[in-house]
């Protein structure tokens, strides 16, 4: 009996390396996905930055200029 519960572990095993190396493969993919989506996320969030510091230069630029006209009509 001790041969074939040998074989049988062997086969339990041979199956266990393999859905091992499935389930790693899986996970890396998975794990290249997600540094792939941070990715594009800091990207997003490069543009938006530099979308609000457009604006809030433009906003800076109307204001002085706004209190440059006030200054002129008070003299």
């Amino acid at each position: 009996q001790a041969p074939v519960i040998m074989m049988s572990q062997n086969r339990a095993a041979a199956r266990d390396r393999v859905n091992a190396e499935h389930d790693y493969v899986v996970n890396l993919r998975a794990e290249l996905e997600i540094m792939h989506l941070h990715d594009k996320l800091d990207a997003l969030r490069s543009e938006d930055l530099v979308k609000v510091i457009k604006a809030q230069t433009e906003t800076l630029n109307l204001l002085k200029r706004d209190m440059a006209e006030l200054k002129a009509m008070r003299g």
